[in-house]
């Protein structure tokens, strides 16, 4: 039966014939290599977890992703529950509707009365943010599906504790975003790329939970709570990932990185799933959108600040209306065109203005993962955007 990941139906047909099929992994690192060698925590993936082939001609890119994701939280809920896949659909409903709690639009797209497979074929639609907005589409190849991986061991802490915050959601993704900067800087060559990534990262973390940028800061927000085994396995990788960017690992660089593992009290087998890294690279890189000169990602970058203020500009009437109700947030954001906030009204505005994004349907962009990335430019924009009316309302 030919299953196509772009039409309805297309996950009951796909558990049906495959889900006994997805590998019984026995540990969590075991789990972590396969995840690795199946390509989704590098936004590229070429196999399914699967103990035997699966006609994926035909599938683009995006699909491969759909199914990727999909078998990878199979695999997760085996290693986790040793049980078989019927419990599944039902219990990573659950996990999704317990972080979105209405803040997520992903879950006021699904149908009161679609079964529990047109439910998560919704989800993860939507989470994928598969449409055709050039902002979005771009937005998506760089960070989002990157970022599948932070929904993976979201999922892990749900199936350990049966509950989880929407908190605990956005401090993995802070993790990982902090984490990139930090390597970022430990690279004594940079690219223009990648100090336009780090300029990005900085004013992203700037309305998150730092307030100044330094090694100590960024190093106590990472290691803040408590870890999984998975997830320092995915943390040592993000930092492997981040150093290759140019294709070599650098003494210092090198140094770094047994040093993160230290940190991250990971032993030396662990550290060694980190050269599955390096095998793929090898294999796939012509492919991979990170290594590929030609893929939208510098061009995004470059385009970033005219799309988003398109976006911004096509959503002017809502946005005026939105802001009209938020007296505190149109005095903090006048006051940014001409000093800089403090911390804690960087946190308001950003808070505030998140609340804003909820309910404009184009704005929901900034609220996927990886989504604070953008915000410091959406943020720029409102103001230069906006009409004459609004700038004067700003002087009440």
């Amino acid at each position: 039966m030919q299953i196509n990941p772009s039409i309805n139906g297309w996950i009951e047909k796909y558990i049906n014939q495959y889900a006994n099929e997805i590998s019984h992994y026995a540990t969590e690192e075991e789990f972590f290599v396969g995840c690795q060698n199946s390509g989704l925590i590098y936004g590229y993936v070429v196999n399914y977890h699967l103990n035997s082939e699966v006609d994926d001609k035909k599938w683009d890119t995006e699909e491969k992703i759909k199914v990727g994701f999909l078998s990878t939280l199979i695999a997760l809920y085996k290693v986790q529950k040793g049980k078989d896949v019927e419990e599944f659909i039902e219990t990573i409903i659950q996990f999704y509707n317990q972080i979105s709690k209405g803040k997520f639009s992903f879950m006021k797209m699904v149908l009161p009365d679609a079964n529990s497979f047109q439910k998560l074929e919704s989800i993860i639609n939507e989470r994928l943010q598969t449409n055709d907005n050039i902002v979005t589409k771009n937005f998506t190849h760089m960070v989002t599906n990157a970022m599948l991986f932070i929904d993976v061991l979201a999922f892990e802490f749900y199936l350990k504790n049966d509950t989880i915050s929407l908190e605990f959601f956005k401090d993995l993704e802070r993790k990982c975003l902090a984490l990139i900067m930090l390597s970022l800087n430990v690279k004594i060559d940079k690219s223009e790329y990648d100090m336009m990534l780090l300029k990005m990262f900085e004013n992203s973390l700037r309305y998150s939970k730092v307030s100044k940028i330094n090694e100590a800061e960024i190093l106590e927000l990472i290691f803040e709570g408590n870890r999984t085994n998975l997830e320092s396995l995915y943390l040592y990788e993000v930092a492997h990932m981040t150093l290759l960017s140019d294709g070599v690992v650098y003494n210092n660089e090198q140094i770094f990185l047994e040093d993160f593992a230290l940190k991250l009290n990971l032993n030396k087998i662990s550290q060694n799933t980190g050269y599955e890294l390096v095998n793929f690279i090898n294999k796939y890189k012509k492919e991979l959108p990170f290594f590929n000169l030609n893929h939208p990602v510098k061009q995004f970058y470059n385009n970033t600040q005219d799309n988003i203020g398109k976006l911004v500009s096509r959503n002017k009437t809502r946005l005026i209306k939105e802001l009209s109700e938020s007296k505190e947030l149109v005095k903090l954001l006048r006051k940014s065109t001409q000093h800089d906030l403090s911390f804690e009204e960087k946190k308001k505005v950003k808070k505030q203005l998140l609340d804003i994004c909820k309910s404009i349907p184009s704005l929901t962009i900034f609220l996927l993962p990886g989504g604070g990335l953008l915000l410091p430019i959406l943020i720029k924009f409102i103001p230069q955007l906006l009409p004459s009316a609004f700038n004067e309302n700003l002087n009440d």
